[in-house]
Protein backbone atom coordinates (compact mmCIF):
# COMPACT_ATOMS: atom_id res chain seq x y z
CA UNK A 1 0.00 0.00 0.00
CA UNK A 2 1.16 3.42 -1.37
CA UNK A 3 1.73 6.08 1.63
CA UNK A 4 1.82 9.62 1.69
CA UNK A 5 4.97 10.68 2.85
CA UNK A 6 3.26 14.14 4.24
CA UNK A 7 0.81 13.75 7.28
CA UNK A 8 -1.88 14.31 4.41
CA UNK A 9 -3.46 10.83 3.94
CA UNK A 10 -5.13 9.03 1.42
CA UNK A 11 -9.06 8.87 1.44
CA UNK A 12 -9.42 5.22 1.89
CA UNK A 13 -7.10 2.69 3.32
CA UNK A 14 -6.01 -0.63 1.56
CA UNK A 15 -4.36 -3.37 2.78
CA UNK A 16 -2.72 -4.62 0.15
CA UNK A 17 0.75 -3.94 -0.85
CA UNK A 18 4.53 -4.97 -1.56
CA UNK A 19 7.34 -3.58 0.24
CA UNK A 20 10.96 -3.27 -2.07
CA UNK A 21 12.53 -3.61 1.44
CA UNK A 22 10.39 -5.35 3.77
CA UNK A 23 11.77 -4.15 7.55
CA UNK A 24 13.19 -7.11 10.00
CA UNK A 25 10.99 -8.01 13.10
CA UNK A 26 12.95 -6.57 15.77
CA UNK A 27 12.28 -7.94 19.58
CA UNK A 28 9.39 -6.16 20.55
CA UNK A 29 6.87 -8.24 21.00
CA UNK A 30 3.33 -8.11 22.57
CA UNK A 31 3.34 -8.07 25.92
CA UNK A 32 7.65 -8.35 26.15
CA UNK A 33 8.82 -7.72 29.62
CA UNK A 34 10.89 -5.01 28.32
CA UNK A 35 8.20 -2.46 27.35
CA UNK A 36 6.82 0.31 29.21
CA UNK A 37 3.46 -0.26 30.30
CA UNK A 38 2.87 3.36 30.38
CA UNK A 39 4.52 4.13 26.60
CA UNK A 40 1.25 4.93 24.04
CA UNK A 41 1.97 1.98 21.56
CA UNK A 42 1.68 -0.51 24.40
CA UNK A 43 -1.47 0.66 25.90
CA UNK A 44 -3.14 0.96 22.31
CA UNK A 45 -2.34 -2.35 21.43
CA UNK A 46 -3.58 -3.43 25.02
CA UNK A 47 -6.87 -2.33 24.25
CA UNK A 48 -7.05 -3.27 20.90
CA UNK A 49 -5.93 -6.83 21.52
CA UNK A 50 -8.48 -6.68 24.44
CA UNK A 51 -11.01 -6.19 22.31
CA UNK A 52 -10.37 -8.60 19.50
CA UNK A 53 -10.05 -11.60 21.75
CA UNK A 54 -13.35 -10.29 23.22
CA UNK A 55 -15.52 -10.03 20.64
CA UNK A 56 -13.88 -13.30 19.18
CA UNK A 57 -15.05 -15.01 22.93
CA UNK A 58 -18.75 -13.30 22.77
CA UNK A 59 -18.94 -14.48 19.14
CA UNK A 60 -19.17 -18.14 20.63
CA UNK A 61 -22.34 -17.60 21.54
CA UNK A 62 -21.79 -19.37 25.56
CA UNK A 63 -23.24 -16.42 27.24
CA UNK A 64 -25.83 -15.06 24.78
CA UNK A 65 -28.38 -13.09 27.27
CA UNK A 66 -24.90 -11.51 28.10
CA UNK A 67 -23.54 -10.53 24.58
CA UNK A 68 -25.24 -7.11 24.49
CA UNK A 69 -23.90 -5.33 27.22
CA UNK A 70 -20.72 -7.16 27.20
CA UNK A 71 -20.66 -6.10 23.65
CA UNK A 72 -21.64 -2.66 24.76
CA UNK A 73 -18.37 -2.59 27.22
CA UNK A 74 -16.21 -3.81 24.67
CA UNK A 75 -16.66 -1.08 21.80
CA UNK A 76 -16.88 1.46 24.41
CA UNK A 77 -13.43 0.53 25.70
CA UNK A 78 -12.20 0.47 22.16
CA UNK A 79 -13.29 3.89 21.17
CA UNK A 80 -11.46 5.15 24.10
CA UNK A 81 -8.37 4.05 22.75
CA UNK A 82 -9.47 5.39 19.02
CA UNK A 83 -10.40 9.10 20.76
CA UNK A 84 -6.33 8.74 22.30
CA UNK A 85 -5.17 8.22 18.28
CA UNK A 86 -7.54 10.63 16.76
CA UNK A 87 -5.99 13.36 19.10
CA UNK A 88 -2.87 12.28 18.78
CA UNK A 89 -0.56 14.20 15.86
CA UNK A 90 -0.31 12.72 12.56
CA UNK A 91 1.64 9.26 13.01
CA UNK A 92 4.01 8.54 9.76
CA UNK A 93 5.17 5.29 8.88
CA UNK A 94 8.79 4.68 8.94
CA UNK A 95 9.11 3.54 5.38
CA UNK A 96 7.04 4.62 2.29
CA UNK A 97 5.62 1.19 1.46
CA UNK A 98 3.45 -1.19 3.54
CA UNK A 99 5.44 -4.50 4.20
CA UNK A 100 3.29 -7.11 2.65
CA UNK A 101 0.93 -8.97 5.17
CA UNK A 102 0.19 -12.15 2.82
CA UNK A 103 -3.63 -12.84 2.57
CA UNK A 104 -6.14 -11.10 5.32
CA UNK A 105 -7.97 -13.07 7.70
CA UNK A 106 -11.20 -14.64 6.77
CA UNK A 107 -14.23 -12.73 8.60
CA UNK A 108 -17.28 -14.67 7.63
CA UNK A 109 -17.15 -17.07 10.75
CA UNK A 110 -17.02 -14.25 13.29
CA UNK A 111 -19.93 -12.15 11.31
CA UNK A 112 -21.93 -15.29 10.92
CA UNK A 113 -21.78 -16.13 14.43
CA UNK A 114 -22.44 -12.61 15.66
CA UNK A 115 -25.97 -12.53 13.48
CA UNK A 116 -26.78 -15.63 14.70
CA UNK A 117 -26.37 -14.73 17.80
CA UNK A 118 -27.93 -11.18 17.39
CA UNK A 119 -30.90 -11.67 15.12
CA UNK A 120 -33.34 -10.31 15.26
CA UNK A 121 -31.62 -7.01 16.74
CA UNK A 122 -28.91 -6.76 14.01
CA UNK A 123 -30.15 -4.65 12.19
CA UNK A 124 -30.33 -1.15 13.20
CA UNK A 125 -30.91 2.36 11.53
CA UNK A 126 -28.29 5.10 10.94
CA UNK A 127 -27.32 7.95 9.59
CA UNK A 128 -24.33 7.63 7.88
CA UNK A 129 -22.33 11.24 7.86
CA UNK A 130 -24.25 13.47 10.54
CA UNK A 131 -22.49 16.26 8.62
CA UNK A 132 -24.67 15.68 5.44
CA UNK A 133 -27.89 17.67 4.96
CA UNK A 134 -30.78 16.02 4.50
CA UNK A 135 -28.95 12.43 4.20
CA UNK A 136 -31.21 9.63 4.86
CA UNK A 137 -30.54 6.71 7.61
CA UNK A 138 -29.51 4.06 6.24
CA UNK A 139 -29.66 0.63 7.47
CA UNK A 140 -26.52 -1.56 9.16
CA UNK A 141 -25.67 -4.74 10.88
CA UNK A 142 -24.27 -5.01 13.71
CA UNK A 143 -22.21 -8.37 12.97
CA UNK A 144 -21.08 -6.70 10.06
CA UNK A 145 -19.70 -3.61 11.55
CA UNK A 146 -17.84 -5.55 14.16
CA UNK A 147 -16.34 -7.92 11.87
CA UNK A 148 -15.05 -5.31 9.94
CA UNK A 149 -13.93 -3.04 12.91
CA UNK A 150 -12.07 -6.47 13.87
CA UNK A 151 -10.58 -6.70 10.54
CA UNK A 152 -9.27 -3.33 10.43
CA UNK A 153 -7.54 -3.66 14.05
CA UNK A 154 -5.96 -6.75 13.08
CA UNK A 155 -4.21 -5.55 10.13
CA UNK A 156 -2.42 -2.95 12.56
CA UNK A 157 -1.74 -5.90 15.23
CA UNK A 158 0.02 -7.96 12.62
CA UNK A 159 2.41 -5.15 12.36
CA UNK A 160 2.93 -4.53 16.03
CA UNK A 161 3.42 -8.32 16.58
CA UNK A 162 5.82 -8.08 13.91
CA UNK A 163 8.17 -5.15 16.04
CA UNK A 164 6.40 -2.21 13.27
CA UNK A 165 4.60 -0.24 15.58
CA UNK A 166 5.07 3.17 14.26
CA UNK A 167 3.18 1.25 11.27
CA UNK A 168 0.91 -0.75 13.40
CA UNK A 169 0.41 3.14 15.20
CA UNK A 170 -0.09 4.86 11.28
CA UNK A 171 -2.48 1.93 10.39
CA UNK A 172 -4.41 2.53 13.81
CA UNK A 173 -4.66 6.25 13.33
CA UNK A 174 -5.36 6.17 9.76
CA UNK A 175 -8.14 3.50 9.83
CA UNK A 176 -9.49 5.28 12.78
CA UNK A 177 -10.25 8.22 11.05
CA UNK A 178 -11.58 6.32 7.49
CA UNK A 179 -13.33 3.23 8.62
CA UNK A 180 -13.47 1.78 11.87
CA UNK A 181 -14.02 5.31 14.26
CA UNK A 182 -17.02 5.61 12.36
CA UNK A 183 -18.16 2.59 12.51
CA UNK A 184 -17.46 1.66 15.94
CA UNK A 185 -19.53 4.84 16.96
CA UNK A 186 -22.54 4.01 15.43
CA UNK A 187 -22.32 0.51 16.36
CA UNK A 188 -21.83 1.26 19.81
CA UNK A 189 -25.05 4.06 19.30
CA UNK A 190 -26.97 0.99 18.16
CA UNK A 191 -25.92 -1.14 21.21
CA UNK A 192 -26.70 1.33 23.87
CA UNK A 193 -30.27 1.69 22.50
CA UNK A 194 -30.61 -2.05 22.65
CA UNK A 195 -29.77 -2.07 26.62
CA UNK A 196 -31.64 1.12 27.52
CA UNK A 197 -35.08 -0.18 25.97
CA UNK A 198 -34.20 -3.04 27.92
CA UNK A 199 -33.35 -1.49 30.87
CA UNK A 200 -36.54 1.01 30.66
CA UNK A 201 -38.52 -1.69 29.96
CA UNK A 202 -39.66 0.23 26.07
CA UNK A 203 -40.43 -2.90 23.75
CA UNK A 204 -38.79 -2.25 20.26
CA UNK A 205 -40.55 -1.07 17.60
CA UNK A 206 -41.91 -3.58 15.18
CA UNK A 207 -38.31 -4.58 12.84
CA UNK A 208 -39.73 -5.84 10.26
CA UNK A 209 -38.95 -4.03 6.45
CA UNK A 210 -36.17 -2.67 8.33
CA UNK A 211 -32.73 -4.87 5.66
CA UNK A 212 -29.67 -3.97 4.49
CA UNK A 213 -30.97 -5.19 1.64
CA UNK A 214 -33.74 -3.19 1.26
CA UNK A 215 -35.03 -1.45 -2.00
CA UNK A 216 -35.16 2.36 -2.39
CA UNK A 217 -37.47 4.32 -0.07
CA UNK A 218 -40.42 6.00 -1.54
CA UNK A 219 -38.62 9.38 -1.43
CA UNK A 220 -35.86 8.12 -3.11
CA UNK A 221 -38.33 6.76 -5.72
CA UNK A 222 -40.27 9.51 -6.11
CA UNK A 223 -36.95 11.63 -7.11
CA UNK A 224 -35.78 8.79 -8.96
CA UNK A 225 -39.10 9.17 -11.06
CA UNK A 226 -39.36 13.01 -11.28
CA UNK A 227 -35.44 12.77 -12.78
CA UNK A 228 -36.30 10.45 -15.34
CA UNK A 229 -39.06 12.94 -16.44
CA UNK A 230 -36.81 15.85 -16.58
CA UNK A 231 -34.56 13.73 -18.55
CA UNK A 232 -37.38 12.31 -20.91
CA UNK A 233 -38.70 16.36 -21.72
CA UNK A 234 -35.00 17.95 -21.82
CA UNK A 235 -34.05 14.68 -24.19
CA UNK A 236 -36.42 12.68 -25.72
CA UNK A 237 -37.49 15.37 -27.43
CA UNK A 238 -34.57 17.42 -29.37
CA UNK A 239 -34.04 13.73 -30.28
CA UNK A 240 -37.02 12.96 -31.64
CA UNK A 241 -37.39 9.80 -29.54
CA UNK A 242 -41.17 9.10 -28.15
CA UNK A 243 -42.30 9.11 -25.11
CA UNK A 244 -42.76 5.74 -23.13
CA UNK A 245 -46.18 5.05 -22.10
Amino acid sequence: MSKTPTPQKSPTPQKSSKAPQPSTPDAVTLHSTTQDPDDFAVQISDQIESFIVAVTEIAKGDEPDSAVPFLLLEVSQLLLAGGRLGAHEDILPDERYEPDLGAEPDMDDLRERLAAMLDPVDVYSEVFDPYEPRKAPVAARISDDLADVVSDLRHGMAHYRAGRITEALWWWQFSYFSNWGSTASATLRALQSLVAHVRLNQPLDDLDGLDTDEELSTAESTLEEEAGQVMAEEIAGPLGLRPVK
